[in-house]
């Protein structure tokens, strides 16, 4: 099992980037990577801006996207926006993006990815966080070619099921505080919806607990009002078939999150062996922190730490 102690890394990651910038060596041998980076469930883009201002003061550059349906592009349900809410609608009201899947995730990111490799930028450094861990699959399975490394920040793997939703219904996943959090079912509805905007104390700190409880309450307060409330339930069950000829060999690297309570440490390990398991010669290089699920948020140094370290 390769561990890495990130912050032992950091001198060398630094010097590495030193060098680049100086132009020592062959250029493209030491050309500093674009970082690429795909969000998880109710986010958009915006959750990766603490990360990628500080990569920037590093002299890296970043995309931060908005996947379809998610951040300036999200429709929100009438119940969700109404004042005050509308909450039997809210669990009944078809979502504007359940016709969304995993390949519209894919598409897109592919299409910003090749325009990057077109224009000079070398193969890119592709981070997914969650959900986006799906779609960093199918993108490196659809071409290898573009990514450099694939990072997955507590993130889903699918190599033992090819849908994330098989993953949800595993006894492993059982201890994740995510379920409760459901206020429709996603059959009836077509998504995963969380209510960001809920008036009900008990309810926002379930959701805190879950995804954010390393957070203050107002750095809190203000992730929340950025957050939408439906993840298209297509993206959980289209599903990726993984080869070992493709994503099988690409470099990746997981981000453990130990005290995650949305994807549960046991469930991240598990897909890390299983994937050390299927490219027994391409194994997962493993990174812990000791963060909730979002430490974009709570901890963006220690993960930019980790990022500029495999940059190198």
């Amino acid at each position: 099992m390769n561990r890495r102690n990130f912050a032992a890394q950091a001198p060398a990651a630094l010097a590495g980037a030193a060098l680049a910038a100086c132009g020592g060596g062959n250029a493209s041998e030491h050309r500093k990577p674009t970082f690429v980076f795909v969000h998880g469930g109710w986010q958009g883009g915006w959750a990766w801006t603490k990360v990628a201002q500080l990569l920037a003061e590093r002299g890296f550059q970043s995309v931060l996207l908005d996947l379809p349906g998610h951040g300036i592009s999200a429709q929100m349900p009438a119940a969700y926006t109404a004042k005050p809410q509308n909450l039997a609608g809210l669990s009944m009201e078809v979502s504007a993006h359940a016709g969304l899947t995993l390949n519209d995730y894919r598409d897109s990111v592919l299409k910003v990815i090749r325009g990057l490799v077109a224009a000079g930028s070398g193969p890119v450094i592709l981070v997914g966080q969650s959900s986006g861990g799906g779609t960093l699959s199918a993108v490196a399975e659809a071409d290898p070619s573009l990514i450099r490394r694939l990072v997955y920040q507590s993130a889903f793997v699918q190599v033992r099921f090819p849908t994330i939703i098989q993953y949800l219904q595993e006894p492993n996943f059982a201890v994740s505080e995510v379920p409760p959090l459901f206020v429709a079912d996603p059959t009836v509805v077509g998504a995963a919806r969380i209510n960001h905007e809920s008036a009900d104390p008990a309810y926002v700190a379930r959701l805190k607990s879950c995804f954010y409880h390393d957070l203050s309450d107002e750095a809190f307060l203000a992730v929340s009002n950025m957050l939408t409330p439906d993840n298209p339930i297509g993206t959980l069950t289209t599903p990726v078939q993984l080869t070992v000829g493709a994503w099988g060999r690409v470099s990746r690297t997981f981000v453990r999150c130990t005290a995650d309570r949305a994807l549960p440490i046991a469930v991240q390990d598990q897909m890390i062996a299983d994937a050390d398991a299927f490219t027994p010669g391409n194994r997962f290089e493993q990174i812990t922190l000791n963060t909730s699920h979002s430490p974009f948020v709570s901890a963006p140094a220690d993960l930019v730490e980790v990022l500029v370290s495999l940059a190198v």
